[in-house]
């Protein structure tokens, strides 16, 4: 495996690992609050969160815009169980996915159905990214919104 892959990897497991100490702190009834009308709920939120790393995998594969649609509409997670319980195993599914990537297979260019050329390699910082940006979102709504401090280390 390449080691780079292997650090961007360590960085989205600890992400997880802190959303999950995250999701800890909450009731099923925060799942519900909604601190801006139009955007997502704290459940909502993390719904989302649960996905990223099946989701942007799919699309780091070239999935279509018709098949994302699909996917999204089938998956589902109700409770905090439920969520955390995703957000491990679908970690682990990229994990597992990108252990097996050849060096060759992580320079492959892939396009996204809305036209973004990335490295498979690119892809996985992408997905990094979208990790750390909407744990982010997570923990601001918590404090500021609600008043619940988590008390989780957003970085190592």
């Amino acid at each position: 495996m390449n080691i780079y892959c292997k650090s961007a990897l360590h960085q989205i497991k600890f992400a997880i690992t802190t959303i999950v100490e995250m999701i800890e702190k909450l009731a099923e009834h925060d799942l519900q609050k909604r601190p801006t009308p139009s955007k997502y709920s704290i459940g909502e939120l993390l719904e989302h969160i649960a996905i990223i790393c099946v989701a942007d995998s799919l699309i780091s594969d070239g999935a279509s815009q018709d098949k994302m649609k699909k996917f999204y509409l089938s998956v589902s997670y109700k409770n905090l169980n439920e969520m955390k319980d995703a957000l491990i195993i679908n970690y682990q599914f990229l994990e597992d996915k990108y252990m097996n990537y050849t060096e060759v297979e992580l320079h492959e260019k892939i396009t996204s159905y809305w036209g973004v050329t990335y490295s498979r390699y690119e892809w996985l910082l992408e997905i990094l990214a979208h990790v750390y940006h909407h744990r982010g979102q997570l923990n601001s709504m918590l404090v500021h919104c609600y008043g619940i401090e988590p008390n989780v280390p957003l970085f190592e």
